[in-house]
Formats: structure tokens, sequence, C-alpha cells
């Protein structure tokens, strides 16, 4: 059964923010209704447009297929922030085929939300 606790995100914490300070990226970590592990992105140097189609700034990001959408920068920070999100305790030994799903917890990454859209600030890959 999928469960994260306040205490497994804390852990996991140090990993993430590594991650999000090596790409200068802004962000925010979550817990959702005890099984999902969520990021937010807000702001960052990270030009996500240029390296995923489309034409706005909000994107759920699939955490399973990263290679499929993403490429360049985004691609390579995207699978860092999967890997420290996973850390050393997540697993999943789901089958599909017999309707069976175990998984440690589920991951979520939010770059921007539907009602503020994530900030490309170039200026702060100087900083």
């Amino acid at each position: 059964m999928a469960y994260v606790s306040q205490e497994l995100k804390a852990v996991l914490t140090p990993g993430i923010n590594a991650v999000l300070k090596k790409y200068n990226v802004k962000g925010t970590i979550a817990v959702n209704n005890h099984s999902t592990l969520v990021v937010n992105i807000k702001e960052g140097a990270i030009d996500f447009a240029a390296d995923c189609a489309g034409n706005d700034y909000h994107y759920q990001v699939n955490p399973y297929h990263i290679d499929r959408g993403w490429t360049g920068q985004a691609r390579a920070f995207l699978t860092e922030l999967i890997a420290a999100m996973k850390g050393d305790v997540w697993y999943d030994r789901s089958d599909i085929m017999t309707d069976y799903f175990d998984t440690a917890y589920y991951m979520d990454v939010n770059i921007g939300r539907w009602d503020r859209e994530y900030e490309c600030n170039k200026m702060m890959e100087a900083a």
C-alpha cells in the first residue's frame, strides 16, 4: 500500500533540495493524502517550454516517462529530481497483468500550477 509520512519526507528533503539548488530552481515539497510525494516547481533558470512541446508554463510531469517528453537540461534535471524523490526506500512491485499494485508511494512533479505559471528566470543562472 502506497504510504509516505512526514518523517519520510523529512528524510528525502535534503536530497531533493540539493537537486533544486544544483539546477537553480525554486520549489516546494509536500505530501498529498499520505500516499503521494509532491514537488511543485515555482521558478528557475530552466526553460521547460523550449525543452518540451507546449506553449504554456504549467506541466504535470509523468515520472515514469521523463525520456519521452523532455530533452536537454530539463530532462537531466527531472531525471535527478525523480531519483532524489525515490531515495533508497522507493520500490514498485506492481503487476498490471494481474491488477496488483504495490508501490512504496506515488510521486508528482508539477512545473507551475493551474493558477500560477512557472516563471522562467534566466537571470537566476548567474546567481
